[in-house]
């Protein structure tokens, strides 16, 4: 096409990484405008049925086309209360972008920004809710927390929202560092839900400071557990308890919603001068991007495969690289070298590339030749597994949970519904499907779908 596909401004690499400041800004008018001149508006349009809410996304640009935003705005919303924080942080090229027609010869349209430049631009419009005298109790304030409470709440459900921490919006407030989901986005999200009547109890850890015998108890007609995947995934090698290793998800957690870079906060980080940090996710971009804003002078990320596996998204290793992450490729940690209770170096094995395994990747193999990082702090992104204090705290009620071998809550993969009738799961604490904002998003529109027609 004769209009190339337009790139929202982004903050010089030198500049940005010194900050927590958003990395991107918005489209302008004029660029949307042009952006959505772009789309071919398919009678077919594959790109609605690469997202996992279903958004009617033709119709959506068509209305930025037309100057509708606000109309634009409502087309979204019919699917997704959350499209700026979407436009965001969902992995688009891999999903709506991934099926555009124009992306077979040339470049997507740009689905994502205009989604997050609709959501920006616009507000939820006012919502007659009819009290349905049925209650609903959610646990976990993350992406499929907050989307199923929207839509039973717009169902006249009256609808309760359990949050563990301080904070609302889980791994959105925890997890993902300001430069990419600014909290004022978030925020606002959240204050769409409480204006519509959702209520919000944070400090509350369902399974200790209440069971879900005694939610039912109070009188909760259905339960929809999204208690989210916070347990971290460690390497098992030796030197993992020294000083100086975390859990991506501990470094997060402390960044992101404690304050921990700040050195007046009662639990400041140690923050030395080289860190490792291993895997290749969106989780270990996060890690090294905020380990440069956070002080630390060289920031290494080793991967046990090439640059052609990460599966992180493309863009996120894109601003890593400009921000000065060095990349170590072909590498597996081997043990975790100590000095004194803290961390002087990784050992690492030098890896090559076999036949493909059962994720479709080749599998890597070790050549038996060893390398050492001089670093004295190392964070481990691995990947979480699921908190088990419900499923434990229901077992002892006689609540019989079904979980799989890994800990995760079987459920339904159409409803949600795990093995106790009127109570649900989904999200990363019963995954299906890749583990991301929007997939968890369908989960709760899945699970608040199938309990609305229960309740009804």
């Amino acid at each position: 096409m004769a209009i190339e596909r337009q790139k929202q401004h982004e903050q010089e690499p030198n500049i940005r990484k010194t900050n927590f400041d958003a990395v991107e800004s918005n489209f302008t008018d004029e660029q949307a405008h042009l952006e959505s001149e772009r789309c071919l508006n398919c009678k077919n349009p594959k790109c609605v049925s690469g997202c996992p809410v279903n958004i009617n996304i033709p119709a959506f640009i068509h209305e930025v086309k037309e100057n509708n935003i606000e109309k634009a705005g409502e087309i979204i919303r019919e699917s997704s209360m959350l499209p700026s924080v979407c436009g965001r942080v969902c992995p688009q090229e891999r999903q709506c972008e991934g099926k555009c027609v124009l992306g077979i010869k040339g470049e997507p349209v740009a689905i994502g920004a205009l989604e997050r430049y609709v959501g920006d631009k616009t507000k939820a419009q006012d919502i007659e809710i009819k009290p349905s005298g049925k209650k609903v109790a959610i646990v976990g304030s993350g992406c499929a927390g907050i989307t199923a409470a929207a839509d039973l709440r717009k169902a006249g459900h009256d609808v309760t929202v359990f949050e563990a921490l301080h904070e609302l919006g889980g791994v959105l407030r925890y997890g993902i560092p300001p430069f990419r989901l600014p909290r004022t986005v978030l925020d606002r999200e959240l204050e769409t839900l409480k204006s519509i009547g959702v209520k919000f109890n944070k400090n509350v850890v369902v399974g200790k400071s209440i069971t879900l015998k005694q939610l039912e108890d109070d009188g909760y007609d259905a339960i929809f557990i999204c208690s989210g995947a916070g347990l971290p995934k460690m390497l098992g090698i030796e030197g993992e308890n020294l000083n100086g290793v975390y859990s991506a998800n501990e470094f997060l957690t402390r960044v992101n919603l404690m304050h921990a870079n700040d050195e007046k906060h009662p639990t400041p980080l140690r923050v030395g001068k080289k860190v490792a940090v291993i895997g290749g996710g969106n989780v270990a971009m996060d890690a090294a991007r905020t380990s440069l804003r956070v002080g630390f002078e060289q920031v290494i990320i080793t991967y046990r495969r090439t640059e052609a596996e990460l599966p992180a998204r493309k863009e996120e290793v894109r601003h890593a690289k400009e921000e000065g992450v060095v990349f170590n490729l072909l590498r597996s940690p081997v043990e975790i070298l100590g000095e004194e209770g803290y961390v002087k170096g990784l050992k690492l094995e030098i890896m090559e590339l076999g036949e493909p395994d059962a994720s479709g990747r080749r599998k890597p193999i070790g050549t038996g030749k060893f390398e050492t990082l001089d670093v004295d702090s190392v964070i481990v992104a691995l990947g979480t597994g699921p908190n088990p204090i419900i499923q434990r705290s229901a077992q002892t009620e006689g609540l019989n949970i079904d979980v799989n071998s890994k800990g995760y809550i079987v459920v339904n993969e159409t409803t949600g519904e795990t093995s106790i009738p009127k109570i649900y799961a989904g999200g990363d604490v019963a995954p299906i499907g890749e583990s991301t904002a929007i997939n968890a998003m369908g989960a709760g529109k899945r699970a608040a779908k199938a309990i609305n027609e229960l309740l009804k």
